[in-house]
């Protein structure tokens, strides 16, 4: 009697034990499909169960009840019918942009951005910008670690409520294990890692002119195209290549070093690299100051002001603006600048043989003055056949791309990260 009621009770607790394992793994695949859901809507900005269904080769039942669970759990709404087509007009759909938010890191050699954007990638916050030199800094990590965590608080969004924080920096950078080689010292273990544990937010972290491209191909002027150079025009020059419709990184991550290609033999400027004559120490924005700053000492006529306590960051922007505003000073520098920039792509042209160079980033603001000296010096020395199908294009998202990059990166991320858990847990509250 006792054996057969030990026999009974094992039963039971093997049959629950089973029964919630196999709840468990349908909670997990259902989580699954909506995260890849949410993913789509937040590319794709509206669509209907049957495109969802074709996009994502899963049966229109299993994505309109996913749909329908996501719109009571509160990540998805209704956005009306779609145009008529000759037949029944599907309903589309598209992200509650409320849902979640995504945090939004973008740095480069001098400074870093801070802000908090909503799914529809719209600002819920205004930028925080904060000047942090990278070179040389020991205390560069944990300064941002303490700045973002400051920021987060002051934005009065719950951390569970954060979809993820992307971080774009310069540097040479292995995103797969998180460390950046370059730039904040992580002891060797993982930078990303190491900040989503002092932050408590699943984090991302990729070079800036790669996060650039990849913020072009989504939202930029190049969405629709295959084979792409996006040049980070920065106070370094950088490079993020679209071959065949994706980003490329390398083998280690490490591809499009733009900025040390060497221009000139011998006897060229210093890079902050250790070698001379690279295209970064010839042409980048913070060279463009510093050439700015001689020739105003030495008597040339400008409408530039500077007092010795202005950083070169400070110069380099009103190089761009005076630029813009017609002193022939500032235009001159700029033509210089992307002449030797348009040498270097000529090498670059013949290798990828792209469909179009994006001028990018922060110097994308000046990308009609640098034009054309860029066209002149790849009509010198590219093959005319090449060049001749290579348009030339200017950013439409300029220096907020890297921010916008950030945020495509997180998303990128959003159906294949087991740390992200939003969906997954607020539907396994809703089902207790």
């Amino acid at each position: 009697m006792i054996s057969d009621i030990f026999s009974i009770s094992l039963f039971n607790r093997n049959y629950y034990t089973t029964y919630w394992m196999e709840l468990k793994t349908k909670v997990v695949k259902s989580a699954e499909l909506k995260n890849i859901i949410i993913k789509r809507l937040y590319f794709d900005k509206a669509l209907s169960c049957a495109e969802l269904s074709e996009i994502l080769d899963k049966s229109i039942p299993s994505v309109s009840k996913a749909v329908n669970e996501l719109i009571d759990e509160g990540f998805v709404i209704e956005q009306g019918y779609a145009p008529s087509s000759g037949g029944r007009r599907p309903l589309v759909y598209s992200l509650n942009p409320k849902s979640m938010y995504i945090l939004t890191v973008a740095m480069d050699q001098l400074s870093t951005r801070i802000q908090m954007v909503d799914m529809l990638n719209n600002p819920v916050s205004e930028i925080f910008m904060i000047e942090l030199k990278l070179f040389n800094n020991p205390h560069a990590l944990s300064t941002l670690i303490d700045h973002i965590n400051s920021y987060v608080i002051s934005t009065g969004i719950p951390k569970d409520s954060i979809a993820g924080m992307g971080i774009g920096m310069p540097g040479f950078i292995n995103a797969k294990e998180g460390i950046n080689y370059t730039h904040l010292d992580s002891g060797g273990q993982s930078l990303r890692q190491l900040i989503a544990a002092k932050t408590g937010i699943p984090t991302y972290i990729e070079n800036d002119s790669s996060l650039i491209a990849l913020a072009e191909q989504k939202f930029g002027i190049v969405k629709s195209q295959k084979d792409v150079m996006v040049i980070n025009l920065g106070w370094g020059i950088g490079l993020g290549m679209i071959i065949n419709g994706e980003i490329y990184r390398g083998h280690d991550g490490f591809a499009g070093e733009f900025s040390h290609i060497p221009l000139s033999e011998g006897d060229g400027a210093l890079c902050t690299c250790g070698k001379r004559g690279c295209l970064e120490a010839e042409a980048s924005m913070l060279v463009v100051a510093e050439k700015a700053i001689k020739g105003i000492k030495k008597g040339h006529i400008s409408s530039l002001k500077y007092n010795d306590n202005d950083h070169s960051k400070v110069v380099g922007n009103a190089v761009m603006e005076a630029a813009n505003n017609g002193d022939q000073f500032a235009i001159e520098l700029l033509s210089d600048a992307g002449y030797k920039i348009g040498k270097a792509l000529a090498i670059l042209v013949h290798i990828m043989n792209p469909e179009s160079i994006v001028l990018s980033g922060r110097g994308a603001i000046v990308g009609k003055l640098l034009m054309a000296p860029i066209q002149q010096a790849l009509n010198k020395y590219c093959i005319p056949r090449l060049v001749s199908s290579t348009d030339i294009l200017i950013s439409e998202l300029g220096f907020n791309a890297e921010l916008t990059g950030t945020a495509v990166l997180v998303m990128e991320n959003f159906d294949k990260d087991n740390r992200n858990q939003l969906v997954t847990l607020k539907q396994e509250s809703m089902e207790k």
